[in-house]
């Protein structure tokens, strides 16, 4: 029953993600659409290429130079076993009950107790630890923090955020360029007057609200990853408690990694920015407390089977 339980939540999140993409590229349709009946096919098809292009030249760019992309921004250094042997020994225990590939071993100097992993695929997969984490969590706990991260490197989430982002700015560019030649004397306003006003104020709207509903659905696939990444974790050691108490030692812990941009946040065991008042729906983490309360709950189960 236990196993069918992390089961169960690995299938529910992976279907929550699935249907999270599709509603992007609904929506991306919807933005193509409205700026279609705004203004013609002929600008239309100009600038919906050129905005597709941008996004994927600079999302893209960055997902395949992932792992040395995220070692610039955080400060995070490369290591051998030599300097830590410990650590290596219990992440080559997860990668045996993985069957990854062994990683790319960072240290990242802070005293926030926190973890990531990033790269393209698992062959050019790099986890990387705070030097406090290193120093709070003992064996189990930090077995826990590793598979879950090993859980990111399995279900390929930096190529899942890479299509998430890469959609989310195309729409937002979309947007910005059509938005702007509304206000600035751009569009088909002479050949407005012959179009149902009721469509041309829906296509306004979508055209401005599209980039808050990509970032809502950009953020729900991070959280639902993070959530699978659980799950996952939980189906490499069988042992949830591990996971869940190196979750409550970072609940316990107010400190928050020095490197807090917006643009690596996502990628944290526990996001830096949820001490700040980021509102749930753009969250890239589900509340920790939730997260918790879920793995005791799968820890609960397999203590009343045996």
């Amino acid at each position: 029953m236990a196993e069918n339980n992390f089961r169960a939540l690995q299938s529910a999140n992976k279907g929550k993600t699935y249907f999270l993409l599709a509603s992007m590229g609904l929506l991306t349709w919807l933005v193509a659409y409205a700026a279609l009946t705004y203004f013609g096919a002929g600008t239309t098809s100009t600038i919906v290429p050129m905005a597709v292009g941008f996004a994927l030249i600079g999302v893209w760019g960055s997902y395949y130079g992932s792992d040395k992309l995220v070692l610039t921004m955080t400060g995070a250094k490369l290591i051998t076993r030599e300097d830590a042997p410990e650590l290596f020994n219990v992440i080559e225990e997860v990668v045996i009950a993985s069957g990854l590939p062994m990683p790319k071993v960072a240290i990242v100097e802070d005293t926030a107790p926190n973890a990531f992993a990033t790269g393209r695929n698992p062959e050019h997969a790099l986890i990387a630890f705070t030097t406090r984490i290193l120093e709070v969590m003992d064996r189990d706990e930090l077995q826990g923090v590793i598979a879950h991260e090993m859980s990111h490197v399995a279900n390929r989430d930096t190529l899942v955020s890479a299509v998430a982002a890469t959609t989310a700015g195309a729409i937002a560019i979309l947007s910005d360029f059509l938005t702007r030649m509304m206000w600035f004397g751009g569009g088909r306003r002479d050949r407005n007057e012959n179009q149902n006003p009721v469509a041309l104020v829906v296509s306004l709207l979508v055209l401005i609200l599209a980039p808050i509903a990509a970032m809502l659905l950009k953020s729900a696939i991070s959280r639902k990853r993070e959530s699978l990444a659980d799950a996952t974790a939980v189906s490499f050691t069988r042992n949830p408690a591990g996971l869940r108490k190196a979750l409550e030692v970072l609940a316990s812990d107010t400190t928050v990694v020095r490197q807090k941009s917006n643009a690596v946040a996502h990628i944290w065991i526990e996001s830096p920015l949820d001490g700040q008042t980021v509102s749930k729906l753009f969250s890239t983490h589900p509340p920790i407390q939730e997260r918790i309360a879920t793995l005791r709950a799968m820890e609960s189960l397999g203590q009343n089977e045996n």
